[in-house]
């Protein structure tokens, strides 16, 4: 991760630190759909199942005032960015999959942490998934 990104590795405590108000969390549970990944021969030219968990955090500022869909972080937008990532070019890691999702969260500038998981879910006939977690915080906000 270049050094003057405004995403940075979470440090320890892995916990966001509540504002007054307290913060909220957009949560994306088992997005499933397919890409191309992987560093083998056979992952080369194919695309296999992943699954994407988010945790997505700001600072909660109260209920939205107006009720309508700009005073909140949509998850409807995160969804098709991903969507639309899982469509682009062949990734050789799911690490770097992970670190481009993390990205696509702080496109709204009110998100302050994210974690993101990715699972490869037809790895291993004897496991149910192989994956990655991370977790980033913005900098400065």
């Amino acid at each position: 991760m270049p050094r003057n990104s405004k995403v940075q590795p979470l440090r320890p405590p892995a916990s966001i630190t509540p504002e007054p108000n307290g913060v909220r969390k957009v949560l994306i549970k088992d997005l499933v759909g397919t890409c191309a990944l992987g560093i083998h021969r056979h992952e080369k030219g194919a695309r296999q199942r992943v699954r994407v968990n988010l945790e997505i955090s700001m600072i909660d500022s109260g209920p939205p005032q107006d009720d309508q869909i700009h005073e909140v972080v949509c998850y409807e937008d995160v969804t098709s960015d991903i969507r639309h990532l899982f469509d682009g070019p062949h990734i050789q890691l799911v690490e770097n999959l992970a670190e481009k999702i993390a990205v696509l969260c702080f496109k709204d500038e009110r998100v302050t942490a994210a974690r993101v998981r990715v699972d490869k879910l037809d790895v291993f006939d004897d496991a149910e998934c192989a994956g990655i977690e991370i977790s980033r915080i913005r900098s400065s906000h």
